[in-house]
């Protein structure tokens, strides 16, 4: 049975003409009858009276048509439906951010990139770095955002994968503050009196670059881990209970350096500069992506490739 069969149908039971129908339906007369009467051979009775002028519809003809009407209709709006949803799916940019700056970066920059390309349809998924770096590798998503860093290789070919600066940051050493403000933990500390380390997780790429610097010190620090999480926000509530020292961004941390509830851990020898970037494949984008794109690279600073040790850290 065939959707036009009904189309048919209906429209020959409009016109009760088959000449009319067949030029309504822009086919040849003859076409337009052997298609009726194939339909009435798969419902398995005549659905039309020939012998009347001009032509009525049969008994069992009179049952069908509420089922045919019935049946187009729902077709027609279910077509309709899924177009709107394939329209949709084509508007929205999708992104893939790591979690400390899916919660301070991105509702700031998306609002200032509204500011320059109109109303965004964007869809966010929050996630470690290394779900992130999956997520683009896959195509699950049009764009990564995360932090960078020298020190870290995010594993993203230069041949098949562009970057471009959107922001910077620094990861600062805090802790909570004593009764005085002092922090109450403070670097470099003591061999016989360490200082207590909030740590990232292996999974995190600002964890790697936390790590790098440490060990690239030529005065190292005496640190003690005494917790580990791959979230900077859980690390932040960590320290601001006074648990230990962490690095943390400072687009993450900068309410709490206002308020003190945080203070910094150490000079600004400890600190380590940042950038924000966002990452996007080679391959062509949905218009509304590449459009997006454009107004980044417009707006931003500078432009580069990711090289082929992109060397790139997150969270």
């Amino acid at each position: 049975m065939e959707v036009r069969w009904l189309e048919d149908f209906l429209s020959l039971v409009d016109t009760r003409n088959f000449s009319r129908s067949a030029e309504l339906r822009f086919t040849t007369q003859p076409a337009f009858s052997r298609r009726i009467k194939s339909l009435e051979e798969w419902v398995g009775t005549t659905l039309f009276d020939r012998g009347t002028q001009p032509i009525s519809l049969t008994a069992a003809g009179g049952k069908f048509r509420p089922v045919a009407e019935e049946v187009l209709r729902r077709l027609y709006q279910i077509r309709e439906d899924i177009r709107q949803i394939d329209k949709a799916a084509a508007s929205t940019i999708t992104f893939a951010a790591t979690h400390s700056l899916s919660l301070s970066f991105f509702p700031r920059w998306i609002r200032s990139m509204e500011e320059r390309a109109g109303v965004l349809i964007t869809r966010l998924d929050s996630n470690h770095a290394e779900e992130c770096v999956q997520s683009l590798l896959k195509g699950h998503c049009h764009f990564m955002l995360c932090h960078t860093h020298p020190s870290v290789d995010l594993h993203l070919p230069a041949s098949d994968f562009t970057s471009i600066a959107v922001g910077d940051d620094r990861l600062l050493p805090v802790s909570a503050p004593g009764a005085h403000g002092e922090p109450l933990h403070l670097l470099p500390g003591r061999r016989e009196r360490p200082v207590r380390f909030l740590a990232y997780a292996e999974t995190s790429a600002i964890g790697r670059a936390v790590e790098h610097m440490l060990a690239q010190r030529p005065d190292p620090a005496s640190l003690e881990r005494v917790f580990v999480s791959h979230l900077a926000a859980v690390l932040e509530s960590m320290a601001r209970e006074g648990r230990g020292l962490a690095w943390l961004p400072a687009s993450q941390v900068i309410e709490d350096l206002k308020d003190g509830r945080l203070v910094p851990a150490g000079d600004e020898t400890w600190v380590i500069p940042i950038e924000i970037r966002l990452f996007r494949s080679n391959e062509p984008l949905p218009p509304k992506s590449e459009e997006f794109w454009s107004h980044v690279i417009g707006g931003a600073a500078r432009s580069e490739p990711v090289a082929t040790k992109a060397k790139n850290a997150s969270t």
